[in-house]
């Protein structure tokens, strides 16, 4: 007897393994691994995943509960996805469940839906008013009652037998199809209908005449073009000359877009170079992960387009990493027109139906390249020829919920599965990938000029306290008013980058100096000026902007910091006749409203474009000349150890932006900290100067490459509660690791509440420690109950990005 091994989908530790079921006659070599199925699982029906199959099996046969129904027709994992699951699960700590859902859309996310059903020889005996509620159905959806008075009624008709409830397991996306009309007579019945049909009926000889040179077409297609009406179809389909059919299609998020085909264009000596250590490992099938270390606008790109030719042409696939979705624009238009239909697209600014489609064309082999953010590594390809990561150094290519990946790890236990190059490009390398690279552990290509040798952006630093001081409150320093000035005679654009986004940062009242803070987690409210909303940016909580101070009553309540908003406003009143566009998570929060920004201020349509982190990096606009960095030093000052770093690799990236092109660019840079190296050295576009310096800080303090870090967060609605699990949390540590681990805390987060939730963090700094991840385990194993019920929440990350 075969025996299927299935996960099912309840993350907890308790169900954290795999459970036997029975194959039904009718499935025995139907079901396979890497198949989605519904199993019984007490008294409901789950969504689970099956591992593998086997012959036998610990538990009594009699006792095995049969596979009810199949999710899938073919497997939505391979044999190499299954082992990255197990693989994301035993590193990440998660449930194996957690790391299975990671891998695919969220389309294919189970829903659960509930539906009362009655039996039927029991109907006599049931309420009229139940009755009545059936009407003539045997079956009713469960939420069509659950708000009603009838609830009472039916769980007593369900206590008396009369009714029982059942479980469906149901898929959230949906297959989009669409009718076509297909002839199903032959050329010489169409044509001797064409003769006997009657003079009234010219519709129906219109649409017989349209089928003779298309066998088939869509019926919304058919009935524009002969002007008719669903009846004329059914008329032909009444002489059997016609039938309708459903027919699946993508929704494709592309359908309005033109692309013309690009050819690679001539590459430079350095650019040569790299294509040819990349190629060589391409050609002989072997795995070695290459840092691209290319200045910004150096031409990377093209050397990723010419790898993946090479890669393509040997009829293997690829997979391209872009960070989040301010690059995928103008990447995605890279790549469409270099490839054509070959590319899928898979990121954030997608609907749950085009994600569910575009992996579907790559499930079943219709693309060969994939280009997305995060989660596009999941791709289900089976012949991997490359990974790209571009801007590897970008935070946003770890997950912050369980599976807490990285991507760039994920794609080397692909690259390794596959024997395949993984190439991880940028001008900011992250401080990791560099040492490796230092360390012989990834192989180096460097690209350090420019496309057409143009040079890098003269930098000037602007010191924001002298500003003050010359009694210039605005907050344009006038070198930079000067400049913008200057762009707007001469018809250049110029790039003004903020690193926060709303009107200003917070609100505090003037007379007792009262900041008006979220009422559920330890952090100031934003003021959003057109909304007149404040806002909190971590629990999501708002309330109307007051006209006096909540404290005292003044009405001296003043707006302090700089948003988009307010920037954008100041830009107006100075420049009136400037045209601006705000890119910011408000103005970008619809669907294509991104591109749309992008292709307006590409199109020339504005003078400015103003935005937050999203236009830091990947734009290519010709006429940008002007890179105005407004508060170069809002993020040096979190409590970070990456601070220094984020700030540099932000600097040189939005001082990349001006000047690509056959017009030289400037940048201006505005702080209060220009003494500050990350400052210095983003002026001056060096790197490896940077690097040195940090290196010698992080050997200092103990981080990161020098030492692994693992952050242990235990939020409670109780302060005590929380600090004394935080506090044993850390006594079990100390007491499993070895002595050369350093446990610091537990301390209060840096934002000590939030969503009413009071935060505890441990940090683990540590080299080598065998029995880390037992430890772990142990914790959330022990906690497992209260983080069932909610009491407590305890995530541990084992590669923090985030340390708030």
């Amino acid at each position: 007897m075969t025996v299927a091994s299935v996960i099912v989908d309840i993350p907890t530790s308790q169900t954290d393994r795999p459970f036997d079921y029975a194959i039904p006659p009718e499935l025995v070599g139907v079901v396979q691994p890497g198949m989605r199925v519904v199993v019984p699982f007490g008294t409901r029906f789950l969504q689970g995943f099956v591992i593998e199959l086997k012959e036998t099996t610990d538990m009594p046969l009699e006792q095995l509960k049969p596979i009810h129904s199949l999710f899938d027709v073919v497997p939505v994992f391979n044999e190499e996805l299954l082992r990255l699951g197990k693989w994301l699960a035993e590193t990440t700590l998660c449930f194996m469940v957690s790391a299975f859902q990671a891998m695919l859309p969220a389309a294919m996310k189970a829903k659960y839906e509930k539906d009362i059903r009655l039996i039927e020889q029991h109907m006599p005996f049931i309420h009229e008013k139940v009755r009545a509620l059936f009407r003539d159905r045997l079956v009713i959806p469960w939420r069509e009652v659950a708000q009603t008075p009838y609830v009472p009624l039916l769980q007593k008709e369900i206590a008396r037998g009369h009714m029982e409830v059942v479980y469906r397991v149901e898929e959230k996306g949906k297959i989009k199809t669409e009718k076509w009309v297909e002839r199903c007579a032959s050329d010489d019945d169409v044509t001797h209908a064409l003769v006997s049909l009657s003079q009234r009926a010219i519709k129906q000889k219109q649409m017989l005449e349209r089928l003779l040179t298309a066998r088939s077409l869509p019926l919304k297609q058919l009935l524009s073009e002969t002007n008719s009406t669903f009846a004329t179809v059914q008329a032909l389909m009444k002489k059997q000359l016609v039938t309708v059919t459903e027919k699946e299609i993508y929704r494709d998020p592309y359908a309005n877009r033109s692309f013309t085909k690009t050819k690679p264009l001539p590459l430079t000596d350095e650019q040569r170079q790299a294509l040819q250590a990349i190629g060589q490992t391409i050609d002989e099938d072997v795995h070695d992960v290459f840092l691209m270390y290319g200045v910004t606008g150096s031409g990377k790109t093209e050397v990723y387009m010419q790898a993946i030719d090479l890669v393509l042409k040997k009829g293997k696939e690829a997979i391209v990493l872009v960070p989040e979705i301010s690059l995928t624009p103008q990447m995605v238009k890279r790549f469409k027109e270099r490839f054509g239909s070959k590319v899928a697209v898979l990121h954030s600014g997608l609907s749950l139906g085009e994600k569910y489609d575009e992996w579907r064309k790559i499930q079943r082999k219709e693309v060969q390249l994939v280009v997305g953010a995060r989660s596009a590594i999941f791709a289900p390809f089976e012949n991997i020829g490359i990974i790209i990561i571009d801007e590897e150094h970008e935070t946003s290519y770890k997950q912050e919920e369980a599976p807490r990946y990285h991507a760039r790890d994920v794609a080397i236990f692909r690259g390794r599965y596959h024997r395949c190059p993984v190439v991880l490009g940028s001008a900011t390398p992250s401080l990791e990938s560099f040492a490796r690279a230092q360390k012989g552990v990834y192989k180096q290509v460097t690209l350090t000029k420019r496309m057409n040798d143009h040079a890098m952006p003269p930098v000037d630093i602007v010191d924001m306290r002298e500003e003050l001081r010359a009694g210039n409150r605005s907050m344009f320093s006038r070198l930079l008013f000067e400049k913008l000035t200057g762009r707007l005679q001469k018809g250049e654009q110029s790039v003004l980058f903020l690193n926060r986004r709303g009107y200003s940062s917070f609100v505090m009242c003037r007379d007792c100096g009262h900041v008006i803070q979220c009422p559920h987690c330890d952090i100031s409210l934003t003021y959003h000026r057109v909304q007149q909303q404040l806002k909190c940016h971590y629990c999501g909580y708002e309330q109307r902007m007051s006209s006096h101070c909540p404290a005292c009553q003044s009405e001296h309540i003043r707006f302090f910091g700089t948003g988009t908003q307010k920037v954008e406003e100041e830009l107006t009143k100075l420049l009136p006749e400037a045209r601006v566009i705000r890119m910011d998570v408000d103005t970008t929060s619809r669907k294509g409203a991104h591109e749309r920004l992008l292709r307006e201020f590409g199109e020339g349509k504005a003078d400015i474009l103003l935005g937050t982190q999203m236009i830091a990096k990947g734009l290519d606009f010709p006429n940008v000349t002007l890179v105005g960095v407004l508060a170069a030093d809002t993020m040096l000052h979190v409590p970070d150890f990456r601070a220094a770093e984020k700030t540099f690799q932000l600097l040189t990236q939005v001082s990349g932006r001006a000047g690509r092109h056959h017009l030289p660019g400037e940048v201006v840079i505005q702080t209060y900290t220009p003494e500050h190296y990350s400052i210095q050295f983003a002026s001056k576009h060096h790197y490896e100067a940077f690097y040195e310096r940090e290196m010698m800080n992080r050997k200092k303090h103990g981080y990161p490459p020098f030492y692994y870090l693992t952050l242990i967060t235990v939020s409670h609605v109780d302060a005590l509660k929380g600090i004394s699990i935080a506090e044993k949390i850390a006594a079990h540590v100390k007491k499993h690791l070895s002595a050369e681990a350093v446990v610091l805390g537990p301390v209060a987060s840096p934002i000590a509440r939030m969503n009413d939730r009071y935060r505890y963090q441990c940090m683990i700094k540590y080299k080598r420690e065998a029995n880390l991840t037992t430890a772990l385990r142990t914790i959330m194993e022990h906690y497992q109950r209260e983080m069932t019920r909610g009491d407590v929440t305890i995530t541990i990350d084992l590669n923090p990005y985030m340390m708030m």
